[in-house]
């Protein structure tokens, strides 16, 4: 292996060392589920009445207008609606929400859903590997998403993917003409549109900036 490859790991497991210990110093939170906004998304009051969105980790389910959505929102509910929860913090995405994983008493809810097929691991953040033991399992059995049809079990970040890409078309001809350049910038914050991140991204693969990789990038500008 050579240093430069070296060095890459090494970066990548202090950072992932970092997140792990950043996690671990925060404290569980405790509530009652007092809505549910879809299958992987709900809303908690705590003791001291204060309400926290918590996106479930490391799992991913079909979204509105997918197959499967409204039944994979009813799995949740049926899981954690007016009961009380405890969330293991992992993180804190970019729309505020705590992603976490979430227990009732002794059950893991995330690796529930995944176990009754209501939900995908999400490739892009999963880490326990168990749950991809889980979601074969699931497939095998042809529980939940995996009783549809090959052709409506599409990925729930494909199909967000998909349907970004469908709402902004990307201007793909005559880049240079709007005065785009690759290797010109590399962040969100000197964009100076939503076309020209859509340039970026499409035209120079410049990933940094879809950072949940559904094919938008730099959503502040581009929604």
């Amino acid at each position: 292996m050579g240093l430069a490859m070296r060095i890459v790991r090494c970066i990548a497991f202090l950072a992932a060392l970092l997140m792990a210990l950043d996690a671990s110093s925060q404290p569980d939170i405790f509530g009652e589920v007092i809505a549910i906004a879809d299958g992987d998304t709900m809303r908690l009051l705590t003791a001291e009445k204060s309400q926290v969105k918590i996106r479930l980790a490391e799992i991913d389910t079909p979204e509105r207008g997918q197959p499967y959505a409204s039944r994979a929102r009813e799995a949740l509910a049926e899981l954690v609606f007016r009961k009380p929860v405890r969330v293991v913090y992992v993180d804190t995405d970019r729309y505020g929400r705590t992603v976490g994983r979430v227990y009732v008493g002794d059950l893991d809810v995330n690796a529930e859903l995944v176990r009754r097929g209501a939900a995908w691991v999400y490739r892009k953040y999963a880490r326990d590997e168990s749950l991809y033991r889980l979601e074969d399992e699931a497939r095998s059995a042809r529980r939940g998403i995996w009783s549809l049809p090959e052709v409506q079990r599409m990925p729930p970040w494909e199909w967000r993917r998909g349907k970004r890409a469908a709402a902004v078309p990307v201007a793909r001809s005559e880049p240079a003409a709007a005065g785009f350049e690759c290797g010109s910038k590399t962040y969100c914050r000197e964009m100076r549109s939503c076309q020209e991140a859509l340039f970026h991204l499409n035209e120079c693969g410049l990933a940094r900036i879809d950072g949940d990789d559904d094919g938008m990038p730099c959503e502040k500008i581009c929604r």
